[in-house]
This record gives C-alpha cells, structure tokens and sequence, in this order.
C-alpha cells in the first residue's frame, strides 16, 4: 500500500495543527497571542485557523521585519539604542496574566546583525531584556501555555545550505524542521504522545537519582555543575499553572534542570555555534568558579559575548543544564542549523541566566526568594549554548561523593 502524498501545504497545515494543539493545548475561551517574522505569514495563517477551530476567543499577532531592523542600526541616533517598546510588553504581560497563551515563531537571519556595532546591539538587547521582564516572569514561571517553532525563511535556509539555490535551500530546510517536529508521522499528534512519554521517563528516573551534580569531560571540557537543592528534571509536555498541559518547544530532544547559581567549577568549551539576536558566536571557551564565569574567550563574536556577560549580575551563572543524546534525530540529520532551538536539541547544554521555577519541587508556589535560597539564578537573559558531542561524557555525582555514569561519548549509558 502506498503512503499517501502530502504536499507542502499539507504538511504546513499539519505544522500548525501539532503547533495549536500539542504546542500549546489551546484551551477553549483562551486568547492568543503570536510573535512572528514577516516571512512567516503563511504559517501564522494556518495557526490563526486552528486556533480558532480549537475554541481561541482571539488570535493577536505582532510581526517583525529584518529590513526595518536593520534600519534601526543603519540610521537611527545613538541614544536611541537604550530605549525599548516598555508598552508593548507591558500589554503582552497584561495578556498573560489574564489568561492569554504565547506562541512565538523564529526563522531570522542568524547573521542579521553580524556587521552591527556590538555595543548598539547589546544596548538595544539589554533595553528589550529589561522592557520584557514582567511579560517573560510569567513565561519561565510557568504561568501560561506557551511554544516556540520555527519558519523556514529565505536568509537562514541559505545560511544552512550555503552551496544551494534559495528555491532547493528553503525546501531543504522545511524537510529538516518537518522531521524534526515529527509532522511526518502518520500521526503527529501520536508521535509527540509516544515522545513525552519517552522523556517523562527519563526526567523520573533522574529524579530519583537525585544527583547533587553532573561532571562533564571531554576535549576542552572539565566541567563539574552543582544541582539547586530540591531540583527537579523535566522534559517534553508539562502542566502550566493555569493547569494546560503543553510542549513549550516543538522540537525537543532534552530533558532538563536548574544548577546551583554557585556550585558550577571548571571549564567547558562550546561544540556548536550559538547564533543569538543576529550574531553568531563561535568556539566558545568559559572557566568558572564558585558558580561565576571569571573567564570567557570566543574565536567569532567575542565582543558581543563580553556585553551579554555584562547584562546584569545574574548574566555570568547558570540558569539551566539539559541532557541531549548525540544520536538524537536532529544530531544524526548532520545539520548545523544557527538556530538555537534546533541545535541545542542535537546536543548538552547549559543556559546563562535565569532559571525556571518549574525545575524545583513545587516550584510553582515557592517566592522568588525561595528560590534563590534553594540556588536559582535571576537574569534578564537565558541563552542556550551547546556543550555536548559524541566525545563527552557526563557523570552524576550522588550526594556522597560517588560517580554514576549517565552518558558515554554522548549517548546514555
């Protein structure tokens, strides 16, 4: 029997679908609101239209455009780097706190701000960072239902497939970010249920370890991260406190936790690039102590590195730490795609920055300051990075001392 033929607007559709309904688990009555690139309107299209047919009450979304961004750089005053649409996310936060759900969809130009003065770029990222804070509180708090996916456009199809047309680029591209988000199974939506479950049990199983740290090892890596006290892993679906059960990434490969703000030592080197807010920074190399980078080099982007570690005193520690096995689907697709929520879920990662509550035990009713007592960390940024490969190994370290291998060469033991 042959498989029946879908076309890219079918699979587009079924994106969407997956998106509204595993993504989000849209409620009836419950608004949306959406962040997209401008390229990304078909898509937007599609989601807007299951969102409603899942019972959205109402469907807002806020489009960016490459082009005016880089007006901004090219043109505008000096001062006009400090300042930031404080209105716009006041609105957002307001939305949430009443309920609203929060999908975002990336897809820009990983090099959009390449050849932009680093400093501009880390005022205007600190200024949104600050302006954004409330609304983003109530997103790694877990307050809401919210997803993230991703839209093949033009400038970052080219960027992962340099040697190709643009035509044969994009299509290329929505082939991998289609595999990857498991829209070519019979039935996604089953596909994704057969995943969680998968990841559920790996999170249960180092929740009962209850490692008080991981050690990492490997080339250019030595790197010991202390566990909070009363951490908690994740990975795949999770309940938000509004009581929706959603899939915060589409795609996710990862299970997850939060490290001790000052129980991090050693050093780690990076084995992917990391393409944030348009630039791509490479070969990433950090020492820590006592839970602080006290040192930090990179072979590309490292003045843009330095700003972001001078965000705010929380912008040098850790803020999360995930397992990734080297033979997941996106890693064994060969790609490199500048794309942080691809590539941290083809290897190991930390983040710098803030954690979630969500990765404590009862962490949605504990005070900010109970968290920090337990050893989170409080940012403006959360940045991922890749710190994981087919030549690390990871260990957990049990509350005696004792070392449990987890992973050998990357994969699980």
């Amino acid at each position: 029997m042959h498989k029946p033929i879908s076309t890219h607007d079918m699979r587009l559709d079924k994106f969407a679908e997956t998106a509204v309904k595993v993504g989000l688990g849209l409620a009836h009555g419950q608004e949306l609101v959406m962040t997209a690139p401008i390229e990304a309107l078909p898509l937007v299209r599609r989601i807007t239209e299951h969102a409603y047919r899942a019972g959205a009450s109402l469907v807002t979304t806020l489009f960016s455009d490459e082009e005016a961004t880089l007006a901004r750089y090219r043109f505008a005053p000096d001062d006009a780097f400090d300042t930031a649409t404080g209105w716009l996310f006041d609105g957002m936060a307001a939305a949430y706190a009443r309920g609203a759900a929060r999908l975002a969809i990336a897809g820009e130009d990983p090099a959009l701000l390449a050849s932009q003065d680093p400093a501009k770029v880390a005022r205007a990222n600190r200024a949104r960072s600050a302006a954004y804070k409330p609304a983003q509180k109530l997103i790694v708090g877990f307050d809401i239902n919210w997803n993230i996916i991703s839209y093949a456009s033009p400038a970052w199809a080219r960027t992962v497939f340099p040697n190709e047309s643009e035509e044969v680029a994009v299509a290329k591209l929505w082939d991998a970010i289609f595999a990857a988000s498991r829209i070519d199974a019979e039935d996604p939506i089953a596909a994704w249920t057969n995943h969680n479950d998968s990841l559920h049990a790996r999170a249960a199983h180092l929740n009962n370890k209850r490692y008080s740290a991981l050690h990492f090892t490997g080339p250019g890596t030595d790197l010991t991260v202390g566990l909070a006290d009363e951490h908690e892993w994740h990975g795949g679906s999770a309940r938000a406190k509004n009581g929706i059960t959603c899939n915060p990434n589409i795609p996710t490969e990862e299970v997850f936790t939060t490290p001790h703000r000052d129980r991090v030592s050693g050093h780690v080197s990076s084995t992917k690039p990391l393409s944030y807010q348009g630039t791509l920074i490479d070969k990433i190399s950090v020492r820590f102590e006592s839970g602080k980078i006290v040192e930090a080099d990179a072979a590309n982007g490292k003045d843009v590195l330095s700003k972001v570690l001078e965000t705010d005193v929380g912008s040098r520690h850790l803020g999360e730490v995930a397992l990734v096995p080297f033979s997941s689907p996106i890693s064994k697709s060969g790609l490199l795609f500048y794309n942080t929520l691809f590539d941290e879920n083809a290897a190991s990662h930390i983040a710098l920055g803030q954690s979630y509550s969500q990765c404590f035990i009862n962490g949605g009713s504990l005070s900010p300051e109970e968290l920090a007592a337990r050893g989170a960390n409080n940012s403006l940024i959360h940045i991922d990075w890749m710190i994981g490969s087919g030549e690390i190994d990871v260990d957990g370290i049990t509350a005696t001392g004792k070392a449990e291998p987890l992973m050998r060469k990357g994969e699980w033991v």
